[in-house]
């Protein structure tokens, strides 16, 4: 079967359970359980940047130019827009942004390697394995669309250009809204991934073109809009039926969500959000003419829109469609993948973003976050590569709420272990709560009825937060 084939057939399943699945899910968590308190919100929307496969950031933000020969980066550091604060050579464009932004350098997790649920939801357990459960604790994303209290236009909370472990023809716990029910999980757009000149070596990638659309969201050329009305008109009869067993809240919500899904078949005002081709060609290129660009543009597009959480992951697609099939996993030629391809891209499109927010006041409540699902070995193995490593590594924070040209914590002298000031994941899903202004010890329960903090025990760094 073609990776064609294969796209097209999972699609069909997958683009029917994360586009039109809230239609059919009628697990509705009871809306007694919300108890959100307040605070004041710096951010109005949170962007995460997820760099799949782990980034060796003492090659990027935490580079010890004085270390042992096969610990040391083969970078250099350069000086940044903020004093005392230096970054890697091949980040020039995003060094004039570190005065808008926190390195967090002391971050670990025991949730094992490749393990995403830490990073979206702060819960530290290693799993057996990668894959989803409808018992997973809910993504940050999926808390915020929980705490939804009024329709909304556009989805509360949108997975770029593709949902976690699609590229390699799975379903990745973590971005999701696990116990709290499929209605809470991400809206996913679809890509196709290509590289200039096949094949893409697994460590000498190519820059990986694409970009998102919303794929089985759209009418089929046989599904004109009558046709959809008169489904429209059939399932609310249906509905009908089902409002006699619920109780009117319950209904309400399902109803929310049908809604929501009827809208994204039939506004144009809606759809016209996601077309990139409303952009000038200007923007476009200076976003960068790849997948991850043009899904960092579409980012930048929905928060305009008023999307609360946007995700924009650099993904594996090694099944699928056989490129970027390390993403940032670099067990081999760790230096000359950044140096080629990594670097340059992430440089490229990121530091666009962050000026396009700025220069559209979009930055002050935005919280643009930055990480990985870990960091890498601090000793090169003997194929030139960094292995896995969760005991300390690197998280950027800027926008909104972020105390720009900061510095927490410190890592030792070969970037291997915390020196100062630990910060486990889940204090950093705590701060991205708190500048949402969401209390990040409320609770929410599980299939027992047992309260569950949404950022389970995490606190805020109140260093970094203004």
């Amino acid at each position: 079967m073609t990776s064609k084939e294969f796209s097209r057939r999972e699609t069909l399943t997958v683009g029917a359970s994360t586009v039109l699945g809230s239609l059919f899910d009628q697990t509705l968590p009871a809306q007694e359980q919300r108890r959100a308190t307040r605070l004041v919100a710096k951010a109005k929307s949170v962007v995460l940047i997820y760099l799949q496969g782990g980034p060796p950031t003492q090659d990027m933000f935490d580079l010890k130019p004085d270390a042992p020969a096969g610990i040391r980066s083969e970078f250099k550091p350069i000086a940044s827009s903020a004093a005392g604060i230096s970054v890697c050579e091949h980040l020039p464009r995003l060094s004039r942004w570190m005065h808008k932004t926190a390195i967090v350098r002391s971050v670990y997790h025991n949730g094992g390697c490749h393990k995403n649920i830490p990073m979206y939801s702060g819960y530290d357990a290693n799993l057996a394995d990668e894959e989803f459960r409808e018992t997973d604790p809910p993504s940050m994303g999926s808390v915020c669309a929980y705490l939804e209290d009024k329709p909304t236009r556009l989805p509360p909370y949108v997975y770029l250009p593709c949902s976690l472990g699609w590229g390699e023809g799975r379903k990745k716990g973590g971005p999701h809204g696990g116990l709290l029910g499929r209605r809470y999980d991400p809206f996913c757009t679809e890509c196709i991934a290509s590289v200039d000149k096949p094949p893409d070596e697994i460590w000498s990638p190519q820059v990986v073109r694409g970009e998102p659309r919303l794929g089985d969201a759209e009418l089929q050329p046989d599904l004109t809009l009558d046709r959809v009305l008169d489904r429209h008109r059939l399932l609310e009869q249906f509905e009908d039926r089902i409002r006699s067993a619920e109780t009117v809240r319950a209904s309400t919500e399902y109803n929310r969500g049908q809604k929501l899904a009827f809208d994204m078949l039939t506004s144009q005002a809606i759809r016209t959000v996601f077309d990139l081709r409303k952009e000038p060609d200007r923007v476009r290129d200076q976003y960068g003419r790849t997948l991850f660009g043009s899904s960092t543009l579409l980012a930048r597009r929905l928060v305009e829109a008023g999307v609360r959480f946007v995700n924009v992951s650099w993904d594996n697609f090694s099944r699928r469609f056989q490129v970027s099939q390390a993403a940032w996993d670099t067990h081999e030629r760790n230096f000359p993948m950044l140096r080629e391809t990594l670097l340059p891209g992430l440089d490229h499109t990121y530091s666009t973003f962050l000026a396009d927010l700025d220069q559209r006041g979009l930055l002050d409540q935005t919280l643009v976050v930055m990480m990985g699902e870990m960091g890498r070995t601090p000793k090169v193995n003997a194929k030139g590569g960094r292995d896995h490593w969760t005991f300390c590594y690197s998280v950027v924070l800027a926008g909104a709420g972020i105390r720009g040209g900061s510095v927490y914590g410190s890592s030792d002298r070969q970037a291997a272990y915390i020196k100062d000031k630990p910060v486990h994941i889940r204090d950093i899903v705590a701060t991205i709560y708190h500048c949402l202004g969401v209390d990040p010890t409320m609770t929410i329960k599980d299939q027992q009825g047992r309260p569950i903090p949404i950022a389970h025990g995490g606190a805020p760094i109140a260093e970094i937060l203004v």
